[in-house]
């Protein structure tokens, strides 16, 4: 199987899909104990949820577990929220703090070698080039990085999380038009809750790509996965009803982040 799979579309917004993939090859499936191999930290039904709510979009998806390599932590193993509890390039633990690996089989440093050459890289080289072509395409090109986790998870933070969590690093990563509509749209959506760079503020794919001087601008999007799924636990099973109310707030976000991409002059893009 390829590390990526890319369907490319003509709108300015890009789906960037780190955690919906759930290949693992044979050797590191066999390294994994019983607790790892039901892939807990797997972004649900994700790649579902977004399927079809905007017309041309491409999209970038890791095929791969983040039990693999994480696709969206920074390549030299910095931790994105230093002092807070998270996990690694090659995670050793769940988001529970329980191990995942069999004992005497947690990757060795020349695992992590072996798999930022043949996943990590690849994922990101791909993502690279559609962002490249899209901005060639349009003069800007947007990034919208989808991701999900359970609503409640003492270990990375307390209480539970809001629904929509928008992370832009501080408005960092793109424009301020993007973040507000984004926010505008989230806050209107009855029923929800939301929050703008709260615990989850973008991952390194955010903030490495979203660069608004160089026309690219980049947004993070956790949502609770109680917003779309049956159950946060096994076997997390996509809830239709949910997901279908779900989907309706998330296609305007994405109209409006396409509506103002398309709207940005040259002079005007940032």
């Amino acid at each position: 199987m390829t590390p990526v799979d890319v369907r490319q579309g003509t709108s300015p917004v890009i789906l960037g899909l780190p955690h919906t993939g759930t290949f693992l090859p044979a050797e590191i499936f066999e390294r994994l104990n019983a607790q790892g191999r039901l892939l807990t930290d797997t972004d649900w039904h994700v790649d579902r949820l977004y399927d079809g709510l905007l017309p041309g979009v491409t999209t970038v998806r890791a095929t791969f577990h983040r039990y693999v390599i994480d696709a969206n932590r920074d390549p030299s193993g910095k931790s994105l929220y230093p002092g807070q509890n998270t996990t690694g390039l090659v995670p050793v633990t769940d988001f529970d703090d329980r191990p995942i690996w069999r004992d005497g089989a947690a990757p060795t440093d020349a695992d992590v070698a072996e798999r930022l050459d043949g996943f990590h890289r690849p994922y990101h080289a791909a993502l690279s080039a559609e962002i490249a072509r899209v901005r060639t395409l349009h003069g800007v090109a947007v990034l919208y990085d989808c991701h999900s986790i359970r609503s409640v998870c003492p270990f990375l933070f307390e209480g539970r999380l809001p629904d929509f969590n928008i992370g832009t690093d501080n408005g960092r990563t793109c424009a301020p038009a993007f973040e507000t509509a984004v926010a505008d749209l989230c806050a209107a959506a009855d029923g929800y809750s939301h929050v703008v760079n709260g615990r989850f503020r973008g991952g390194w794919t955010t903030r490495h790509y979203g660069k608004p001087a160089d026309k690219v601008h980049a947004i993070q999007m956790e949502l609770t996965q109680a917003s779309h799924l049956a159950s946060e636990d096994p076997p997390f099973d996509y809830a239709p009803q949910k997901a279908e109310r779900l989907r309706a707030h998330l296609a305007k976000i994405l109209t409006r982040i396409e509506a103002i991409a398309s709207s940005l002059t040259p002079g005007d893009r940032p």
